[in-house]
């Protein structure tokens, strides 16, 4: 088994798009719109879906903001240069709301930004990691 996907629900599907195709660096995967359910879903990511897991943006036609519940967390990217990452970041219009530095209680330096729903971005440096 492997993770193929996490769905975040989303209230305007062009804004989200541009925001982890562009500012994230993702590429749209797949799209279908579904007008008998007034849905469309979108699928981003890093790679095929078939060797690396997406994120799918479903677009409700007529629900244009949600509510934040207070379980989710966050999704994960591993990168680089975590200081560069954020200024192309704000550079290309998106939101650090937790600068570049330590996590609380450890020494990995982490970051968060905000997408346009709200919901949260964690950067996680890593020596390794291909941007």
């Amino acid at each position: 088994m492997r993770i193929l996907h996490t769905m975040l629900r989303v209230g305007d599907l062009d804004k989200s798009l541009d925001f982890y195709t562009r500012v994230l660096g993702m590429q749209l995967l797949r799209r279908r719109d579904y007008p008998d359910g007034k849905f469309t879903l979108a699928f981003v990511g890093y790679g095929p879906e078939d060797t690396h897991p997406a994120l799918e943006l479903t677009h409700n036609w007529d629900t244009s903001q949600y509510t934040l519940g207070n379980a989710y967390g966050h999704i994960a990217l591993g990168v680089t240069d975590i200081r560069a990452k954020c200024e192309a970041i704000r550079q290309a219009g998106g939101k650090v709301v937790r600068e570049p530095g330590p996590m609380k209680h450890g020494t990995t330096v982490i970051a968060f930004v905000e997408d346009p729903d709200g919901y949260k971005v964690e950067l996680i440096e890593q020596s390794t990691q291909k941007d």
